[in-house]
This record gives structure tokens, C-alpha cells and sequence, in this order.
């Protein structure tokens, strides 16, 4: 795309913002369906959704006023790319997206470590290094699984939050 058919920075500054306050937007409609009724010092269930989704009607205002306004000021000239490199980004959805499709048949840990081997190898990718062979894949997926098991048995064990596990009982 030629420099002078490329829309203005403030045209993606202001959709950005419209994004932000679309998205509280839609928070706010969440947080109506939650239940108000007082809880533990005053505060109901729906009290955090509704400081989020004010928090982000609120920024969202704020930067589509800044796109309107000149744009964000002392932004420095994006780095990187021309392009989005679409081959890098694809293995990072595929990652979100088995994480989301499996989580309920394969479990909490071994979706999350799916995701993180994809979205690692994307990344990878996106430096332009070399995705990784056998070796690689090992050790991205014992890292994945490092992490995601200490997460899983924190909500699960400790604070009692259901999460879709492998086996009955819970462990993996």
C-alpha cells in the first residue's frame, strides 16, 4: 500500500477507542445480568464487573477524543514490519482458539499447555527465528505444562474455582 493511500494514524487511533468503549459497553450489559444483592462490607457480585466496564467506557472516551483531536501526541514511528505476518499470527489464534475448542475434553493443563506451544512457535516465528524441532517441542511443552499446573491446582485446589479437568479428581 503506497504512503499516500494509507488512511491516517488517527482513523486507527479513533477505532481503537471506539473498540474500548464498545467493548465496556458490552461489560456493562454483562454486569446487568449479575445478581445485585449485597454481599460481605456493602459490595454485591456485579460491583468489579461494573468497575470494569466503567474503566473502559472511560478510556474508550478518552482516546477516541484524542484520535479527534490530532491523534495521541509523542507517539514514537512504530518499529517493525510494513506488513502483519499472517503465517506468525495464525499459529498464535490456533493457539487460543484449541485452547478454547479442547479445554473441556483434554482438561485445563494439557489445553493451556496446547496453546502456549502454538503461540510460542508463533512468536518464534515472528522474529523471524526457526520454529523449532522435536527438541524444541519438548521443551516449550514441559515449559506450558510448568506452567499451567501450578495455575490449574491454585484455582481449583485452593480457591475452590471449577476448572475442567482430565481425569475425576482433579489433578491434571
Amino acid at each position: 500500500m503506497s504512503e499516500s493511500s494509507r488512511p491516517a494514524p488517527q482513523l486507527y487511533q479513533g477505532l481503537v477507542g471506539a473498540g474500548t468503549l464498545l467493548i465496556g459497553f458490552v461489560m456493562a450489559l454483562g454486569a446487568m445480568a449479575i445478581p445485585a444483592e449485597v454481599g460481605y462490607a456493602g459490595v454485591g457480585p456485579n460491583a468489579l464487573p461494573w468497575l470494569v466496564a466503567a474503566a473502559l467506557m472511560a478510556c474508550g472516551i478518552w482516546l477516541v477524543r484524542e484520535a479527534l483531536s490530532g491523534g495521541f501526541r509523542n507517539m514514537e514511528t512504530p518499529s517493525g514490519a510494513e506488513g502483519a505476518d499472517w503465517r506468525s499470527a495464525a499459529w498464535v489464534v490456533a493457539g487460543v482458539v484449541a485452547n478454547a475448542a479442547l479445554i473441556t475434553q483434554i482438561g485445563f493443563v494439557l489445553s493451556c499447555t496446547l496453546c502456549y506451544v502454538l503461540a510460542v512457535r508463533g512468536l518464534r516465528l515472528s522474529e523471524g527465528r526457526a520454529g523449532g524441532g522435536a527438541r524444541q517441542l519438548a521443551l516449550d511443552a514441559a515449559t506450558g505444562t510448568l506452567i499451567a499446573a501450578p495455575v490449574f491446582w491454585l484455582f481449583s485446589k485452593l480457591l475452590a474455582i471449577n476448572l475442567p479437568a482430565l481425569v475425576p479428581g482433579g489433578w491434571i
